[in-house]
């Protein structure tokens, strides 16, 4: 497996997840892999192509306006 270094990294940040990672009782090693293999996750093409194929599906469908039912709701 690779090794990576990463310098000037904020303290804020490293404090944010290092209490992410205490939350939930992993190192904070492991939390930095898994926070970078979830940004690699949602970038996959195959994702972009899923959702591209989901919009087509709603090509040409008649939306009720969420303006019209939060008014509707509001007059209840």
């Amino acid at each position: 497996m690779a090794q990576v270094v990463i310098r000037n990294i904020d303290d804020g940040v490293i404090a944010r997840l290092r209490a992410r990672a205490q939350r939930k009782g992993v190192p904070l090693e492991r939390e930095l892999r898994d926070v970078l293999a979830a940004a690699v996750r949602t970038d996959r093409p195959e994702f972009r192509e899923r959702l591209a194929a989901f919009r087509r599906t709603l090509d040409g469908r008649r939306h009720t306006d969420a303006v019209k039912l939060l008014r509707r709701d509001r007059r209840r």
